[in-house]
């Protein structure tokens, strides 16, 4: 793999995502792009930094619920935090379009890494308010609007594309692990010391990534073109996607996902609460067992050799279907269980999607596309929390969650053929070997049109 200067990140598409035979190639090593120093370095960083941004929603959380006693300025919080990613995400895409990706992570990440700092500074010192914490949390959306496209797009000019799905699957493994470990050390910071103290980690955490983009070797990069600045790029960047099915339609499925499917704050506290009357202790067990889910999905996803819409498509109906089980599920200790194959197959819906809508898309083009993808897998939540939480308010939780497993598990299904049709495909059911099989083939009718991949 060239990581010279004149390395390119935008090889033509070559391979058949739903038409190719089964995958032959060679599986990767599951820590392989680790062996790229410039990606070693924003792993690292990113280590550091995913355990500080989950102590700081922890302890923001908290600190606005001391403050008011109000849950529902908790939402406002998180609303605020969201708000300009829906507002203003696809913007986003067109300034990472136009900007160098390591200069503008250094200029995000510098300002989340102040606002954690100032909120450290008047939590301790005890002149926060409310309002503060709304500022804080509205600024770190706004930063997000950059720094999450850039971040994206960033790997691959990183890794490049043949270790690009390796990449992808350990950011998530890395996000999911600190999942699992910031949230106890703030709790353990807020009890001992206090919760500005978890708010000035965070803000010290930002050092790692910012020096780890400060060391990283300019000429080892992947070199992207920039879209230059011109009128319409949001418009272009809008047909873009709609004239590419295996585009449009990972991203509707990841939307439908994102929106019903993935709410588990209301699903797994109702859960908790209304059905297994078991309180705080079982929610954070079911948080936790579904963490470990995400972080195995995220490394068995690391060593998959290539991302398929296909596996995207069967993940996101197994997915479904495992949360139509889970409200059925009589028992707390069956329905915990079943938190680890649900953020298995949670996180395959995720990296594969990730995956596959970077390596198909133009380098130009890269920004826009994530900033629509991640707008709506970031925004599906917030604007889906309402109605299904009213749907578990007023049928209950076991229906509320087997409405979102449904929804998803249909639109799994939905999406699949539909992409089948658009690659020329067919179901069958047969029998093999007297075991029933469903498989997609050519249809006899004309040579299929191929949704492609880049690899």
């Amino acid at each position: 793999m060239s990581t010279g200067p004149g390395a390119h990140s935008a090889p033509g598409p070559d391979t058949t995502d739903l038409t190719a035979p089964p995958d032959r190639t060679r599986k990767s090593s599951m820590f392989s792009s680790l062996k790229i120093r410039n990606y070693r370095l924003f792993f690292m960083g990113q280590v550091v930094s995913n355990i500080g941004t989950w102590m700081q929603r922890i302890a923001q959380d908290w600190l606005v619920l001391s403050l008011t006693g109000s849950a529902t300025a908790v939402g406002v919080t998180t609303a605020l935090q969201f708000l300009p990613m829906l507002l203003f995400g696809l913007y986003g895409g067109v300034l990472v379009d136009r900007l160098p990706k390591r200069p503008a992570l250094l200029v995000t990440q510098t300002s989340m890494a102040v606002t954690g700092l100032a909120l450290a500074l008047l939590t301790i010192t005890g002149h926060v308010q409310v309002w503060h914490v709304y500022v804080a949390a509205f600024a770190v959306g706004l930063a997000t609007v950059i720094d999450n496209p850039a971040r994206q797009s960033f790997v691959s000019e990183m890794v490049g594309p043949g270790q690009l799905q390796n990449a992808v699957s350990l950011n998530s493994a890395n996000f999911q692990s600190a999942r699992l470990v910031g949230p106890a050390v703030a709790g353990l910071l807020i009890t001992g010391v206090g919760t500005g103290w978890a708010f000035l980690f965070n803000g010290l955490s930002f050092v790692a990534p910012i020096v780890g983009l400060l060391l990283m070797r300019a000429r080892e990069l992947h070199a992207v073109e920039r879209a230059p600045k011109t009128k319409g790029q949001l418009r272009e960047g809008l047909h873009y996607v709609a004239g590419r099915p295996d585009l449009l339609w990972p991203i509707i499925l990841v939307g439908f996902v994102g929106t019903f499917a993935f709410n588990f704050p209301v699903y797994l506290s109702a859960f908790a609460d209304d059905v297994f009357h078991a309180g705080a202790g079982s929610y954070s067990l079911f948080n936790t067992l579904m963490a470990v889910g995400s972080v195995t999905g995220a490394l068995i996803a690391a060593r998959r050799g290539r991302a398929r819409l296909r596996v995207l498509s069967t993940a996101a109906g197994i997915f479904g279907a495992l949360e139509i089980v889970a409200a059925l599920t009589p028992s707390l200790w069956l329905f915990a269980l079943l938190m680890i194959p649900l953020g298995i197959f949670g996180m395959t819906v995720n990296v594969t999607a990730n995956t596959n809508i970077q390596m198909s898309t133009d380098p130009a083009m890269r920004g826009r596309v994530m900033s629509l993808y991640m707008m709506v897998f970031l925004g599906g939540s917030p604007v889906g929390a309402p109605i299904v939480g009213w749907i578990t308010d007023t049928y209950g939780a076991r229906v509320g969650l087997a409405t979102g497993g449904a929804i998803a598990a249909l639109a799994a299904v939905v999406i699949g053929l539909v992409l089948a049709r658009a690659g020329g495909l067919r179901l069958t059911v047969g029998w093999h070997h007297g075991h029933p099989r469903v498989r997609f083939v050519p249809r006899e009718d004309r040579a299929p049109e191929r949704v492609t991949v880049a690899a």
